[in-house]
């Protein structure tokens, strides 16, 4: 291998490195330029994220209104004695990014529930066992961007375990 020093670099025919195109190959290059601005600007304005990467992830692409109520979702079991047991956030293999993705087939679906008691019961064997797992929203509400301190609860499912021995 040779070393190259600037002097070599520099005396180097400045033309000899210019590459031109022809009309067609141009041509080509806007052609598949405007499909790519054309795709992305589609999907922006009509699709959301599973366009990507033809429409930008929507958290990106949208602002949130400053006085808008933030949610915050979680899955929780419920013991006997009314004790709630967190299911969110990685004790049932679910992190919380997975748990929010699934809520509306999980309200549609609410017998899902029972295999995240399930699962908790086989990682907590010690643990009571669970008589029904909810998925519960608060809602913060926020003043320019501010917590007011005032909040609400949302009960969007709730699931009774079914005794596994079969008795009411």
């Amino acid at each position: 291998m040779v070393a190259v020093t600037d002097r070599e670099t520099t005396e180097q025919d400045a033309a000899a490195e210019v590459v031109h195109l022809t009309a067609g190959e141009r041509l080509i290059r806007l052609v598949i330029a405007a499909a790519i601005l054309t795709l992305t600007l589609v999907g922006t304005v009509v699709s959301d994220d599973e366009a990507f990467p033809f429409g930008p992830p929507r958290m990106y692409a949208t602002r949130a209104d400053p006085d808008a109520p933030v949610s915050s979702t979680r899955v929780v079991g419920l013991t006997d004695d009314g004790v709630e047991v967190r299911l969110s956030g990685g004790e049932v293999g679910l992190r919380r990014a997975e748990f929010e993705g699934q809520v509306p087939r999980l309200v549609e679906n609410p017998e899902l529930l029972g295999l995240l008691a399930v699962t908790y019961a086989a990682n907590h064997p010690a643990a009571p066992p669970l008589e029904a797992v909810a998925i519960i929203v608060r809602r913060y509400e926020l003043d320019d961007g501010v917590r007011t301190g005032s909040y609400v609860y949302d009960v969007l499912v709730t699931y009774p375990i079914p005794d596994p021995e079969g008795s009411p």
